[in-house]
């Protein structure tokens, strides 16, 4: 059963699921209908069973010492000897269940008295194969037993009528089900038209088709909502695969500038021979370039690895100080050569929560750019203080600067402020966006600030490691 709703449509589906819910509904409205005219046909003939009881026992007369339980006269005024509608049939019984007198309907049959029934109970049973009504009551005269009164009615046009209502109720009911199905269905179809839209525009749309969207429905009801959520999922997918080529552009054509130099270089120096200065001079030039597309290379792998991956991030508590000290011995050859003077403003010891090489990585770029843009015999000051509860990490410098127009391009993959004008500064252009991607991902504050010929300024807000999770 359950593979073969499986097997059925969506639209079918509902369809069914509608049906069964309403054919619940109307079996049993179906069911109320036939048991209330039942008890409204029953309780006509027990009221009237009632009343005869009432009109026998007040008929009941002696006279002369004997007793007169209704005049041949009134048996045969009354319906009793009717057998058309619902007649009426008497019997009266002398103490020891004997049969003392009966209406003419009766004839030569005779209403059994029930000893398993109750006096005045109301009860079905037969005469002659048709089903009847029946009641039986003791009869007194005088506060003395005398016998007993039986009255049945016939129940062969009451059930006629039953019989009617049910056989109609049960045709008219799968014939309402397959009504219901078919309108059901017709409107599931409507229903679920931005359904097939969807299906028809995801089959339209490839890797090199993400132009295709669905057309919103005009209710705006859960279909609409649906419809605008996977529109703004394509919206999205569409973006990441266009800054994903742009980037995988940029990234050959970064990669392939330094190899093409070093191949240039080297194609140089093989065509004749040359002095030993000169092959110093060449080998070490392409030993810069291959430094340089090592830090490129680690960069990509490194924005590869975290890209929006939070399980490989491991919190912990990280002793700020010594981490930006590593950072300093890691460029302590630049800042010798580049005669910079760095400042380390630290009152006390500053402890975050966050994760540790990730922190270090943001800190080698922001110190390593300070570091490289600053002028001979500069200054490089990183500061750090505390503010609400929030270490903050200031890193400022007095070199070059960086055009407001380019502020917001910088935290792009590959983009260097006024790299024509310093080409002598190599770099790759994926520093700050490195950058910004890990604040992001640790869910640290990030601000640049810088003005051309005046320097720059780093702003970064950690937040304090929490004592209670030793």
């Amino acid at each position: 059963m359950i593979s073969k709703m499986t097997s059925l449509s969506f639209k079918n589906r509902i369809a069914l699921n509608y049906i069964v819910g309403t054919g619940l509904l109307v079996l049993v409205v179906f069911s109320a209908i036939y048991f209330i005219v039942k008890l409204t046909v029953y309780n006509h003939i027990d009221e009237n069973l009632n009343t005869e009881i009432q009109d026998h026992f007040k008929e009941i007369k002696e006279e002369n010492g004997k007793i007169i339980f209704m005049d041949a006269e009134e048996w045969e005024e009354r319906e009793h000897n009717s057998v058309d509608v619902n007649p009426v049939f008497v019997q009266f019984l002398d103490l020891n269940k004997k049969i003392i007198e009966k209406s003419p309907n009766l004839k030569n049959e005779k209403l059994i008295y029930h000893e398993n029934k109750d006096h005045f109970q109301l009860f079905d049973t037969k005469l002659l194969g048709n089903k009847i009504r029946q009641i039986q009551v003791p009869l007194h005269l005088k506060s003395k037993k005398i016998g007993y009164l039986i009255i049945a009615m016939s129940l062969s046009d009451s059930s006629k009528v039953l019989d009617n209502l049910m056989d109609t109720l049960l045709i008219t009911f799968p014939i309402i089900l397959l009504i219901l199905f078919f309108l059901a269905r017709f409107y599931a179809g409507r229903s679920i038209k931005p359904i097939n839209d969807i299906i028809e525009t995801s089959k339209a749309i490839t890797k090199d088709n993400l132009k295709s969207r669905i057309p919103l429905p005009k209710t705006r009801d859960e279909l609409f909502t649906l419809s605008k959520t996977i529109n703004n999922l394509l919206n999205r997918i569409e973006d990441a695969i266009e800054r994903e080529k742009q980037f995988t552009s940029d990234a050959s054509h970064e990669l392939r500038t330094p190899l093409t130099v070093i191949k240039g270089t080297l194609e140089v120096l093989i065509r004749k021979p040359r002095d030993s200065k000169e092959y110093e001079e060449k080998i070490n030039y392409c030993i810069n370039e291959v430094d340089h597309l090592n830090s490129l290379v680690d960069q990509l792998l490194l924005m590869a690895r975290f890209e929006n991956q939070k399980q490989n991030i491991l919190k912990e508590n990280v002793y700020l100080n010594a981490a930006i000290l590593d950072v300093l011995k890691l460029n302590a050859e630049k800042i010798k050569s580049g005669r910079i003077n760095v400042i380390l403003d630290a009152s006390e010891e500053f402890y975050i929560y966050s994760d540790n090489y990730l922190t270090v990585t943001i800190l080698r770029n922001i110190i390593s750019n300070a570091v490289k843009y600053s002028k001979p015999d500069n200054e490089v000051k990183i500061s750090l203080s505390r503010e609400n509860h929030k270490i903050v990490c200031t890193v400022s410098d007095h070199g070059i600067g960086i055009a407001k127009k380019d502020l917001e391009s910088i935290l792009n993959p590959f983009f260097r402020s006024d790299s024509l004008n310093h080409s002598e500064i190599k770099g790759t252009g994926l520093g700050l966006f490195i950058v910004k991607r890990m604040t992001n991902l640790l869910q640290i504050k990030f601000k640049i600030e810088s003005e051309i010929g005046k320097g720059t300024k780093v702003l970064l807000v950690f937040d304090e490691y929490d004592n209670s999770l030793k």
